[in-house]
């Protein structure tokens, strides 16, 4: 059976697991992984444990209870805990490493961190809550769940930021969902990127953004949305964006997206900055499908880089990427230090042909003058 440890601990990773959007009972935590492991490998070691099916890592973050780092996985299977051992040795060898099964269910520990988590986004603290909730006029607290419930529906009704429906936003390009791409209209896959960062970045109503989206459609596209508000007249934009990428898009899930980044490879002759392009556009599309969790993004990224990369290696070099895997970059701070290597590398090869001068095919010099340098040259006009 998995290490057995404190309540308290269990309460943590529970919590942790809420925060992350992962089920408790098909997780696992593993401790006594090396930092300089790669996600795959590390995935590799935890699916030997054939209870656990596929396993893909969620997150990871230091425990002050055990002092060390903890790895968050999440597995295909749901697996009774008895099944799972206490601790797995790597096949390369070095210390084994502990797992550690997170019941699941309800916890108070939980809800108190997200209660604390949304004041926070707030800009509030408990007291504010206290203070809606008691008043001055009845100083003895109720303490009731309906009590807690109210006074932050209350608190968070007095916070609310006004809307402004007139919110200049770029307008969303013209869908139909029929192929090949008609001129002048807009890709499934660009345009729901462009959807999702209204959705996102918009001040406006759920109802402005309803609009916002069935103005943008046109055909077989608006058809399906049309069907979406018959069935269900309140449905969120989001759900518009499901219903369109489920019906016009690809049958491929998060899991499906991820192992396709994970084969990816520069093309030849591309350029190292055009291959960090293409690896963050497939990156977000197993984000956004739940192939891989955000907070693991950048170190992903870093990693296949290093892996696909064919033809930059000396570049991959300079820029110490290897050593930075366990704090890496994010996506703009990384392709603005690859262009700005590319950059002077394409300065060195301007200032090495400069030097060098460009020659005949005959190999004697470039220039008719040449030929008669100028101390030779006589001075009388030629009529």
């Amino acid at each position: 059976m998995a290490s057995l440890v404190n309540p308290h601990l269990i309460a943590a990773l529970e919590a942790w697991c809420h925060e992350v959007n992962v089920d408790p009972n098909t997780a696992v935590a593993v401790s006594g992984v090396p930092d300089d492991m790669d996600i795959t490998d590390i995935e590799t070691v935890v699916e030997a444990v054939k209870v656990f099916g596929r396993v893909r890592l969620r997150a990871r973050r230091f425990f002050t209870q055990i002092n060390c780092e903890v790895i968050l996985c999440e597995c295909r299977n749901a697996f009774e805990p008895e099944r799972v051992p206490p601790e797995i040795v790597p096949p390369q060898g070095g210390a084994a490493w502990k797992l550690m099964v997170i019941k699941g269910g309800p916890s108070a520990d939980a809800f108190s961190a997200k209660l604390l988590k949304l004041l926070e986004s707030e800009g509030k603290t408990a007291d504010d809550v206290q203070s809606l909730l008691f008043g001055a006029r009845n100083p003895q607290p109720e303490d009731t769940p309906a009590s807690i419930i109210r006074a932050v529906g209350d608190l968070l009704e007095k916070t609310m930021k006004p809307t402004h429906e007139n919110n200049a936003f770029r307008r969303l390009r013209i869908l139909s969902g029929i192929l090949p791409t008609p001129a002048g209209e807009e890709t499934l896959d660009n345009w729901l990127e462009q959807a999702r960062l209204m959705l996102d970045e918009c001040d406006c109503s759920l109802k402005e953004k309803r609009k916002r989206i069935v103005e943008s459609l046109k055909g077989p596209a608006l058809e399906v949305v049309q069907a979406v508000r018959c069935n269900d007249p309140c449905a969120d934009p989001e759900d518009y964006l499901t219903a369109l990428e489920n019906v016009f898009g690809t049958s491929e899930s998060g899991d499906d997206v991820y192992i396709t980044f994970r084969q990816m490879h520069q093309h030849s002759g591309e350029r190292l900055s055009d291959f960090l392009i293409r690896l963050e556009k497939c990156i977000s599309r197993a984000v956004q499908k739940g192939g891989i969790q955000q907070s693991m993004r950048d170190q992903a990224r870093v990693e296949q880089l290093l892996r696909g990369t064919t033809e930059s290696d000396i570049m991959l070099l300079k820029l110490r990427l290897k050593e930075r895997r366990n704090s890496p970059p994010t996506f703009i701070t990384l392709l603005n230090e690859i262009r700005e290597e590319e950059g002077q590398e394409t300065a060195r090869q301007k200032v090495k042909f400069t030097s060098h001068g460009p020659v005949s095919r005959a190999g004697g010099p470039k220039h008719r003058w040449d030929l008669f340098p100028f101390e030779h040259c006589s001075y009388k006009r030629i009529i």
